[in-house]
């Protein structure tokens, strides 16, 4: 008696390996991710607002002492840069430190491509957020960061589960707060909005186990 051919069992992919990104892809990304947050930065500033971690500090140090912000985002992040290489290695510290430095270089870039003559503040503090939160999530995607508070916020991600967009949005809110003393109290609040945006943004679309690329 023949016998019945059994049917094959369908393939299933294993998602439990991670595609990872190739040299080219991290460069890409880091360029991208460091370009859109520049720029997000740049239209904060040309909206005379502020935002939190140390971006911010930086935004309010550039509004008091006639000095580029890139020199003071910079020189606020070196200390971050040990606690990075003492919590998540060379790689990642590596990659954050290339990030923070085009971050820098990349900011006196938008000024002499884009001449703003006039911005709705709304606009430029909402949007500016949103863009810098995309830029965010392309740099953590392709492990590396901004420094500053973005890294104690992905170490307390990973060691006890708190999602890294409501730790930082804490952070964010309480430089954006102190920033009273430098610029007006309605820019103040506009600010706060938008540092709320752009935590949003990460809580959102920054989870773990979401993304598999590595």
């Amino acid at each position: 008696m023949p016998k019945t051919p059994v049917a094959a069992e369908p393939r299933t992919l294993n998602t439990d390996v991670a595609p990872r990104h190739s040299a080219v892809e991290d460069v890409l990304g880091i360029l991208t991710g460091t370009l859109l947050a520049s720029f997000g930065l740049f239209l904060l500033k040309a909206s005379a607002a502020v935002t939190g971690g140390t971006a911010g500090l930086a935004l309010l140090l550039s509004y008091a002492v006639p000095v580029p912000f890139g020199v003071f985002f910079f020189a606020i992040n070196v200390p971050f840069f040990a606690l990075a290489l003492w919590k998540k290695g060379w790689n990642f510290t590596l990659r954050t430190v290339v990030a923070v430095a085009l971050v820098s270089a990349f900011s006196s870039l938008h000024p002499y491509a884009l001449g703003i003559e006039h911005l709705n503040p709304i606009y430029g503090v909402l949007f500016g957020n949103l863009v810098i939160g995309v830029g965010l999530i392309v740099l953590f995607r392709h492990k590396a960061s901004l420094g500053g508070f973005n890294i104690l916020a992905l170490l307390l991600q990973e060691r006890l589960g708190w999602r890294a967009g409501y730790v930082q949005m804490v952070f964010d809110v309480t430089v954006v707060v102190a920033a009273i003393t430098v610029v007006s109290p309605v820019n103040v609040a506009l600010s706060a909005a938008g540092a709320i945006v752009l935590n949003l943004v990460l809580a959102l679309n920054h989870r773990p186990g979401r993304y598999l690329g590595t």
